[in-house]
């Protein structure tokens, strides 16, 4: 079974930067997807960023040209570097991975609040 664990969570201020990890516990490399979602209480989990181990990127809509995600293959790791936060940006962020058969994992979620 995979096992992720997000870490970087905090207060940030409007216009500040902060950057999200998730370590597996396996070897990434069995994931053919990973990213992350955030959620709102009262909102459905919406999508953030997600990566293939092609390298391909999605994104949302409203996190476009603020929000990078890459994978770190050496540490296991998937980070999300999160630029120019806005109050709408505050959310518990949850990390996903999908495998190659199409087995979903999550992570505990880690929560983002943006505030002055």
């Amino acid at each position: 079974q995979v096992q992720l664990v997000e870490s970087g969570g905090g207060l940030v201020q409007p216009g500040g930067s902060l950057r999200l990890s998730c370590a597996a516990a396996v070897d990434s490399s069995s994931l053919y997807r990973m990213g992350w979602y955030r959620q709102t209480p009262g909102k459905q989990r919406e999508l953030v960023a997600t990566i293939t181990s092609a390298g391909t990127t999605n994104y949302g809509d409203s996190v476009k040209g603020r929000f990078t995600v890459f994978r770190e293959k050496a540490k296991n790791t998937v980070s999300l570097q999160m630029n120019n936060l806005k109050a709408e940006d505050a959310a518990v962020y949850y990390c996903n991975g999908l495998d190659h058969w199409g087995r979903a994992y999550w992570g505990q979620g880690t929560q983002v609040t943006v505030s002055s």
